[in-house]
């Protein structure tokens, strides 16, 4: 446990961004998942969008959304 209040705060602050991250990470992966299951390109966008907002707030890397839309746009050109 924490003891100083500083310590505290940090603890509090940090359950809510796990929180955060982990809706952020399920969304995304529902939104990948969907393309995968039925193509279409508004799924497609909607994916998208949602792997750029989640790299935007640093709930994954830059790296890891690029590497992710890029395999999502390979298989969208293979159908």
């Amino acid at each position: 446990m924490p003891i100083t209040k500083s310590a505290i705060k940090k603890l509090r602050s940090d359950k809510k961004k796990a929180l955060y991250n982990k809706s952020t990470k399920t969304k995304t992966k529902n939104a990948i998942d969907l393309v995968k299951a039925t193509f279409s390109a508004e799924n497609l966008a909607k994916a998208f969008s949602m792997v750029d907002k989640a790299a935007k707030k640093g709930v994954i890397k830059k790296g890891k959304a690029d590497r992710i839309k890029s395999r999502l746009a390979g298989k969208a050109s293979a159908k």
